[in-house]
């Protein structure tokens, strides 16, 4: 059963109803019918990232994400950490006010910087632990770039492995670009090596990600979850 009823969507975000159903579909597929978890965004805020909020693809990467929530969390928000040079905002979005939610923030926010993935993956980190929760975590991390700092994104992630947090990667841009070669080399990196179980995941939404297809994109943020969630039972990292 899903954390939040498709009623209760209806009645708080009808907008979202066709993301709910399409998010439903994925879970099922993935056999993550259930499943509870908290979903977090990060949204890259860093300069060559104005076009993807001035044509509205970041709110729709938002509302996509508050639709695939609804089912796993029953709290209808989704908390939000903005980034680039430092942390720029960390915020929240919700159900029942999500059309412009994330436009609203950006327009506040200022300047732009550049692109520093650890500094937004240290306050996701400390936002869940910080809130007590205990369910495991599905972060959903959109970038249109490599980080300024590889050393410090990639120490980031394998400190992270040990802790309930699955960080999955969505790039913004040519599926091709050279700007991706650290995330596919992040994707795989060694366990147990370097990370005690594979704690990422990536893949490109391309130049207009909005062109991407609910179902393709749903798929594409699940898939991995469930193998990472058997690894992570496994390992004590998760527990039921």
């Amino acid at each position: 059963m899903a954390a939040i009823s498709l009623s209760k969507v209806e009645e708080t975000a009808p907008a979202l109803v066709s993301l709910y159903k399409s998010a439903g579909v994925s879970l099922t597929k993935h056999g993550l019918t259930g499943q509870r978890a908290a979903v977090y965004l990060v949204l890259d805020h860093s300069g060559s990232m104005s076009p993807y909020y001035r044509d509205g693809s970041v709110q729709a990467l938002a509302d996509r994400v508050l639709g695939l929530a609804a089912h796993l969390d029953d709290d209808g928000r989704v908390p939000v950490v903005f980034f680039s040079t430092g942390v720029d905002a960390v915020t929240e979005i919700a159900l029942a006010d999500h059309e412009g939610s994330v436009q609203r923030v950006a327009a506040g926010l200022g300047h732009m910087g550049r692109t520093h993935y650890d500094v937004a993956m240290d306050a996701v980190i400390d936002h869940y632990l910080d809130c007590g929760a205990t369910d495991p975590a599905l972060v959903v991390f959109q970038t249109d770039g490599g980080p300024s700092s590889k050393a410090a994104a990639e120490r980031h992630l394998c400190k992270a492995a040990k802790l309930p947090l699955f960080w999955q990667f969505i790039g913004f841009g040519n599926a091709r670009s050279r700007q991706f070669d650290f995330l596919r080399r992040l994707d795989e990196l060694a366990v147990p090596a370097r990370r005690a179980v594979d704690n990422a995941g990536f893949f490109p939404a391309g130049r207009d990600p909005r062109r991407m297809s609910d179902e393709e994109l749903y798929d594409r943020l699940v898939g991995e979850f469930p193998q990472w969630l058997a690894a992570a039972r496994a390992a004590g990292i998760v527990r039921d």
